[in-house]
């Protein structure tokens, strides 16, 4: 049940979708990861300090590699939906579960030899059929190099999702390992503001709303609480029922755009819609069925192994 809490992470993250798409006609790119990282920090540091956590870890490398690529991905991913239609850049980047099966499919060959759980494999795939189906995407010929970033947004996702779960396993906490990520965030979006600026200098744009001020704290708020209960997905539950059910992300994403923005949907839509939830309620209970609780979780996950 602890792989579940990717669904409110999913959530989320849906909903900040929604607030990043409306404050981008207002900020840039730069300053929404910026202002992500500034309320991510003053929210998990509170967190921190009201519960006793301490920020002094004994993993500061794999603090700065798990935040290095996850922000670099950040970065690549916000590039490729400026660059390509938005169905193309998120199916593309909801790859990522593709790529931590196929490294659990290799290091399961080669620690278990040959002991892989082909029903949670199969079960990703399938989602993958309904991210399509839902979004059919289609790019042009000089479409490729974005479509090609978006690729490797999906790749550095995926591993640094796997870094996730290796600190999580290492017994960082989620508050912690959150934190140092919204730090980077708030470092690469102060050097991207700057860096965008041109001959004229970086470009600041006020908050001059109520409106404005609210969304940049919905931002913050929700990728926050969206990045803690990841972690802890990824800490507590089996890496493959995690990562199938990340793409129930797509489907809140496609509600919110029913009910915000008045998108349209037709029979493949719906039908991709229930193929990722049927998989992801399959994979689930497979996990729940098949594992026992005694199994050391070396034994079950080869990303453990590698700690």
């Amino acid at each position: 049940m602890q792989s579940l809490w990717m669904l409110f992470a999913s959530f989320m993250f849906a909903v900040m979708g929604v607030c990043v798409k409306l404050a981008s006609t207002e900020f840039s790119t730069s300053e929404l990861v910026m202002y992500r990282g500034v309320v991510g920090i003053i929210v998990l540091a509170s967190m921190i300090k009201l519960q006793g956590g301490s920020f002094r870890t004994t993993m500061p490398g794999a603090h700065l590699w798990r935040s290095v690529i996850g922000v670099i991905s950040l970065w690549l991913w916000y590039y490729s939906i400026g660059e390509l239609p938005l169905a193309t850049a998120m199916t593309l980047n909801y790859l990522s579960p593709i790529w931590i099966a196929v490294w659990l499919f290799a290091m399961g060959w080669w620690h278990a030899k040959g002991d892989v759980k082909w029903p949670l494999m199969v079960a990703v795939a399938a989602s993958f059929v309904g991210v399509t189906l839902l979004l059919r995407p289609a790019f042009h010929a000089n479409q490729l190099t974005p479509a090609l970033i978006a690729l490797g947004s999906s790749m550095l996702t995926a591993m640094a999702y796997m870094q996730v779960r290796k600190l999580g396993l290492a017994g960082e906490p989620e508050n912690r390992v959150v934190f140092y990520f919204t730090v980077m965030n708030l470092v690469a979006g102060i050097a991207g503001v700057y860096l965008t600026g041109g001959a004229n200098g970086p470009e600041w744009h006020p908050v001059t709303s109520w409106r404005s001020g609210l969304l940049l704290l919905a931002i913050g708020v929700c990728a926050t609480s969206a990045q803690i209960a990841m972690t802890r997905a990824y800490r507590l539950g089996n890496t493959l029922v995690v990562a199938n059910l990340q793409y129930t992300g797509i489907v809140f994403s496609s509600v919110w755009g029913v009910l915000v923005f008045g998108d349209v949907f037709d029979w493949h839509s719906w039908a991709g819609i229930g193929i990722i939830l049927l998989s992801g309620m399959a994979a689930t209970f497979y996990n729940t069925r098949s594992t026992d609780k005694g199994k050391a979780i070396s034994k079950t996950d080869p990303i453990a192994s590698e700690v």
